[in-house]
């Protein structure tokens, strides 16, 4: 299953609008109408060793750096969300149970982090346990502490 921006299926990296950091998500498992919210990045910064060559052609003051950042597509296309129980049944093989829909683009790191707190506590996710896979925001509100309130 593919990704969904209402309806439309987005298979490529170039059908997202220019200057897109990341997305806002919503991964649903149809058996179960459980929902799960999350974030992704598009591209990944990773260090990479510079070959003989490129050390050879490199110049300029001081220390000569031996590593280059390069940007790398992430896995957007086959990912699900990073729940243990999501985690489970897709090893399972039951990737065909999911629907992957975008709610929101984002074009910053920042933003991406206040979007999807905003979207976690506007569906009310840790209150609702029987609806929602997550179980915590930012690692600081957990659905356990929701138990205390009775």
């Amino acid at each position: 299953m593919n990704w969904l921006h209402y309806e439309n299926e987005i298979i490529n990296i170039l059908q997202f609008p220019e200057g897109t950091y990341g997305f806002i998500y919503k991964v649903t498992h149809n058996p179960s109408g459980k929902i799960y919210i999350g974030k992704k990045v598009l591209y990944h910064n990773q260090k990479k060793k510079l070959t003989k060559a490129e050390l050879e052609l490199s110049t300029g003051r001081g220390r000569k750096s031996l590593y280059k950042i390069v940007q790398k597509e992430s896995d957007w296309k086959s990912y699900y969300g990073s729940q243990k129980e999501i985690k489970e049944l897709i090893t399972q093989g039951k990737k065909d149970e999911f629907k992957r829909e975008i709610i929101q683009f984002v074009n910053n790191k920042k933003l991406l982090t206040y979007f999807e707190t905003k979207w976690l506590f506007t569906f009310g996710v840790l209150e609702y346990p029987d609806l929602y896979f997550n179980d915590n925001i930012l690692g600081k509100f957990y659905r356990k502490d929701f138990d205390t309130q009775e």
